[in-house]
């Protein structure tokens, strides 16, 4: 079985408690998404590929369909059991799904799919696809239209750099157009995540898996410029309570062909 990629093990294993409070769940019309677009309904069976604690597993959930889990980081795979019982859950990586063929309606990753953008993934989803199956794939992003989020996102940059994997680099769209899935459609939703800033803000630097994995001097370093930020931005200067705006990205496609 293909190993997780080493910097997500290290920094998502240090880094599910903080994954756990400090990142927003999904937008409301996510669930609406997922029935008209992915398909999902009771009845239905539907897979998610690197699940982390649980975020997107709950709007699943929500779906009324059975919902199987794989997460390869035992750390956040504890977690996931613990807020979604209800979830079929296992160990294992998106290029070795232990499922058999054609048993389920959806796949679905959320924050994870650039982590193993691979045709060799791709494929493993569509064998375990039923024809006329669904993909989903979902990400949440900051908003930088807000210019305390971009003064945030500008500080965490150079360290996002030097990470293996990363939505916003784009290097996930190179496995597209597939062999085995129609193109890809693209949906928007405007979302936030409100809460103390600790939480919302601290705790989601934290949970970054390119934040989590460094020493612990150079992590206290950029903590403590990330403090010293949102005493100086006017929108979050003094503030307790702040709203974390996002964009949540929703891109599906169906897969090719009855095989």
């Amino acid at each position: 079985m293909p190993e997780v990629h080493d910097a997500a093990q290290r920094g998502f294993t240090a880094g599910a408690a903080s994954y756990t409070r400090g990142r927003p769940g999904y937008p409301p019309d996510i669930v609406k998404w997922l029935q008209t677009q992915v398909g999902l309904a009771p009845g239905k069976q539907v897979l998610e590929l690197g699940a982390g604690t649980g975020k997107f597993t709950a709007s699943l959930a929500l779906t009324g369909a059975q919902v199987h889990v794989i997460e390869p980081v035992s750390a956040m795979l504890s977690h996931l059991r613990e807020s979604v019982p209800a979830a079929i859950a296992m160990s294992g990586t998106a290029e070795a799904i232990g499922m058999e063929d054609r048993s389920v309606d959806a796949v679905v990753c959320a924050q994870s799919f650039h982590w193993f953008a691979s045709s060799q993934a791709l494929a493993e989803m569509a064998r375990v696809l039923k024809p006329g199956g669904m993909l989903g794939l979902v990400w949440n992003v900051p908003d930088e239209e807000v210019p305390w989020v971009a003064a945030l996102e500008a500080v965490l940059r150079p360290f996002e750099s030097t990470a293996p994997h990363a939505y916003r680099r784009g290097t996930w769209r190179s496995v597209f157009p597939s062999e085995h899935f129609m193109p890809l459609a693209f949906t928007e939703y405007p979302h936030s995540h409100t809460g103390s800033v600790q939480r919302v803000v601290v705790e989601r630097v934290l949970s970054l898996s390119y934040v989590a994995g460094l020493v612990p001097a150079e992590r206290d370093g950029l903590m403590e410029r990330i403090r010293l930020l949102l005493t100086v931005q006017p929108d979050t200067r003094g503030r307790v309570e702040i709203e974390f705006p996002y964009r949540t990205h929703a891109y599906h496609c169906k897969v090719r062909g009855t095989r």
